[in-house]
């Protein structure tokens, strides 16, 4: 890298050099070493390539690697970013009723199929297909007509709330329809959101009534009918003598019509994940599920017809009904996990305060344009990169992750998505209208939808259990060939052969599993979407956590103070008037509630003074309180003011400020006259975390944005492997991929600036005081802001493993009874019926005990 240093990009995370130092602080690039054209926005990044061992740095190629599933990243795959044509174009597609791996397998088939398509990578647990196409072949219309049908509803993601498409010019726009909540929260509420999951709650109900309608013969005549060829009690035996011979062909329009209604609205799912399996030659459970009903059905029929009283109608209405309820409930526990997230979300910015002439009006994002002036107040979100024309104070935690504010002036950019804290901003709208939690975002959606769910343990043993089941229905359709049966007696025998054999209640036990899954999870302040993650996080042997606000508490508090107790409850009146974090800190440890709050305070025996005056300074604040000048800030504000500082007390500032902490100077009447330290401290039982990971043979790393004096109590813990510091959100993503390199990694993180990071590592984990973007990133959220719930999670994770193994064992109860039945030419369907509630009720009752 032979190019100076000031266009130079990390060679890690890619970031300009300049720009990464100068966030931090630096003022300069880093080099690796003399002999290297290697060039690092900080240290941390250039620390992170010197130790871990990666595929590749920035803008090389990369190694491909295998995140979240079975498939490879498609981020490592050529696609949009990548691609040699720039033409083509890249896009998110929404699809309502993917619900497994196999979804994914067949969307893709369909996509890359279809002409001017170059790429599909579709991912079930965020039900999206991300394509890569050529628009002059494909248009966006078009993909959503490719994806739509047999049973799947497309439609492009930016449109997933019903607010429209591109082609949408002339909607109004209000700050209500900007400032609507999360991206994840508009898609859950978005009219079309829950489609697929309404029509399943339809269908099953409609079931039931059909299904119900038709079982009250079965439970009236029919069951007490086979049950007396087991007893010689008189009132059986009743029913027996006047139902051994009837005309089956006057009942069978009925039974025949009912159980076919019900085998098209509640089985229709069943039979549409079968033909899918099939097209991709993939058995799954909900083909062996398909194989049962429809053989149940074709049987019943072909017994009514042969005057027989053997009908398996039943079945065709159990095993419907029961698997299709299964999902149904799997459903309703992914909504009310999805529910629970609008309360750990935050709204995003999109819409923006313009300023015209001293006016200003409230417009959204997309209307801005290079040059525009935003007016943003104290305490709001700037909306879009671009360049102060006023000093002000920011907070950027959010998308560098830095704990502490900084003081920009006029002329200094600034990043859409920081927090103005300390007076209002003018920002003049750079070239390019987006801000940096955008570009986050839009790399949050692209590593999302390359997360792959990985293929159900249960979908791998329906796959070897299949040909199994059809070898035994050919033996036997052979075997009644060559012993001279008539080809309705042939076919009877192949059905029934399917019935005893095929184990459909594999495709009940997992739905059931996944739901009792999530429901545990919430009961213990998790939230997860898919018992996938679970299996994930058994695999995990490297946890990252990030620092500020995750081991940390995230929030400013007072440290330490050492000054008189009146100047203290004076400053933290003056202080009041401010919007820095370190000032309400200040307020919530000195101020004085019972005192006249913002007008006056006690700083003589309950004397009350007014603030006379009150003026703010960017890197702190002034005023008169009584008869007394006071000054609170940095200590090059008493230098520019010429207060008096003594030495001793310049010592003690630098010393706090190389431990990572805020050192704010108080004076009154023209010195300094002591000091008060803030900072955030590290979360209550984070050691306990640590140590109970590292039991578990897990590496623990910790990375932070913040500078390496604010980790030293971590640093130091024998049980941590690693902490890099004054690292970017990029150098975050660039150390998750590397250490990928070597093993399954978990990140815990709660910031925008996390985000990409928690997406990119092989399971995401955001506490509950995550923002929006992170906790949309992340695999599992953790709805009380404690650490202790990710020691839960790897609890949790090891108990569903052994309950899903259970009830998959389970599964194949119904089998081990009805098969020795049949062989000795005793079943019939109450025995059937009789196998289907053992086995189901088992499964539920394991399902349903807790599991931790």
């Amino acid at each position: 890298m032979d190019q100076p240093s000031g266009d130079a990009s990390c060679s890690l995370c890619g970031q300009s050099c300049t720009d990464g130092a100068e966030a931090r602080g630096t003022g300069s690039a880093f080099d690796a070493a003399a002999a290297s054209d290697r060039q690092y926005c900080s240290h941390g990044c250039q620390e992170i390539a010197t130790t871990l061992e990666g595929p590749a740095n920035f803008g090389e190629s990369e190694t491909p690697h295998t995140p979240r599933g079975e498939r490879s990243d498609p981020s490592t795959q050529t696609s949009h970013d990548t691609h040699a044509d720039d033409d083509l174009e890249q896009t998110f597609v929404r699809i309502d009723g993917m619900h497994s791996a196999t979804c994914e397998q067949f969307l893709e088939t369909v996509a890359t199929n279809r002409p001017g398509i170059v790429d599909a990578q579709a991912s079930y647990v965020t039900e999206t297909v991300k394509v890569t196409y050529d628009p002059d072949t494909q248009s966006k219309q078009g993909l959503e007509e490719a994806l739509s049908g047999v049973g799947y509803t497309a439609y492009l993601r930016e449109g997933a709330s019903g607010e429209g498409t591109e082609t949408d010019t002339n909607r109004q726009h209000t700050p209500a329809d900007a400032t609507g909540g999360t991206r994840r929260d508009r898609e859950i509420s978005g009219i079309r959101k829950r489609r697929s999951d309404d029509m399943l709650e339809v269908r099953y109900i409609a079931g039931i009534v059909f299904g119900t309608f038709l079982l009250v013969p079965y439970v009236a005549v029919l069951y007490p009918v086979y049950l007396s060829a087991f007893s010689d009690w008189w009132l059986l035996a009743l029913y027996g003598d006047a139902f051994a011979s009837f005309d089956g062909v006057l009942m069978l329009p009925m039974f025949f019509v009912l159980t076919g209604i019900v085998l098209y609205l509640t089985g229709l799912p069943l039979l549409r994940g079968a033909y899918i399996s099939l097209v991709l030659r993939r058995p799954n459970t909900q083909l062996l599920a398909a194989l049962t009903i429809v053989s149940a059905y074709a049987y019943g029929t072909l017994a009514f017809v042969q005057g027989r009283i053997d009908i398996y109608y039943d079945l065709t209405i159990i095993v419907a009904a029961l698997v299709m309820a299964a999902l149904f409930a799997e459903a309703i526990a992914k909504r009310r996990a999805l529910e629970c997230l609008t309360d750990l979300t935050i709204s995003q910015v999109d819409s923006a305060r313009r300023l015209d002439d001293g006016e200003t009006e409230t417009v959204p994002i997309a209307a801005l344009e290079a040059g525009d002036r935003l007016l943003v107040r104290a305490g709001e979100r700037i909306p879009v990169d671009g360049a102060l024309e006023c000093a002000c104070t920011v907070d950027e935690a959010v998308v560098t992750g830095e704990s502490l504010p900084v003081t920009k002036t006029a002329g200094e950019s600034v990043v859409g998505g920081a927090a103005v804290t300390d007076g209002a901003a003018v920002v003049a709208v750079g070239d390019e209208t987006a801000s940096h939690i955008d570009h986050l975002t839009e790399h949050v959606w692209n590593l999302q939808s390359a997360d792959h769910g990985v293929t159900r343990r249960a979908d791998a043993l329906a796959g070897r259990l299949a040909p199994l089941v059809l070898a035994t229905v050919a033996v036997v359709a052979i075997g009644q060939y060559a012993l001279g049966a008539p080809p309705v007696s042939i076919a009877m025998a192949a059905l029934l052969t399917v019935i005893v054999t095929s184990p459909w209640a594999l495709g009940f036990a997992t739905p059931v599993g996944v739901a009792a899954t999530i429901r545990d999870a919430m009961a213990n302040g998790i939230v997860v979407f898919d018992e996938t993650i679970f299996e994930r996080l058994r695999a995990v042997d490297t946890v990252v956590f990030d620092k500020t606000g995750t081991l940390t508490t995230g929030e400013m508090s007072v440290l330490e103070a050492d000054a008189p107790d009146d100047l203290l409850r004076a400053v933290a009146a003056l202080e009041q008037r401010a919007a820095h974090p370190a000032a309400a800190a200040i307020v919530a440890e000195f101020g004085d509630e019972s005192a006249a709050t913002e007008t006056a305070t006690r700083t003589d025996g309950g004397l009350e003074q007014p603030i006379r005056e009150f003026d703010s300074h960017g890197i702190g604040v002034s005023g008169v309180v009584g008869d007394e000048h006071l000054l609170v800030g940095h200590p090059a504000l008493f230098r520019e003011r010429n207060w008096t500082l003594e030495d001793g007390l310049e010592a003690r500032v630098r010393q706090a400020r190389d431990a990572g902490r805020l050192p704010v100077v108080v004076g009154r009447n023209g010195a300094a006259a002591g000091l008060i330290v803030v900072g955030d401290e590290p979360r209550a039982g984070w050691k306990t975390t640590v140590e109970g990971l590292a039991a578990q043979d897990i590496d623990i790393v910790v990375l932070t944005g913040d500078e390496r004096g604010t980790t030293a109590f971590f640093a130091d813990h024998p049980d941590i492997k690693h902490v890099f510091a004054g690292i970017s959100p990029g150098g975050k993503t660039a150390a998750i991929r590397r250490l990928k390199a070597t093993g399954t990694v978990a990140m815990v993180g709660d910031g925008t600036n996390d985000a990409p990071a928690l997406a990119e590592a092989d399971l995401g984990l955001s506490l509950g005081s995550g923002t929006a973007l992170a906790t949309d990133a992340a695999d599992l959220a953790i709805l009380e802001d404690d650490l202790a719930g990710v020691t839960r999670a790897f609890q949790l994770a090891g108990a569903a493993r052994r309950r899903l193994r259970q009830n998959l064992r389970v599964a194949l109860v119904y089998n081990a009874i009805v098969i020795p039945i049949a062989v000795v030419g005793l079943l019939s369907p109450l025995i059937t019926t009789a196998a289907v509630a053992i086995c189901a009720g088992t499964i539920v009752a394991n399902a349903w005990r807790p599991l931790i």
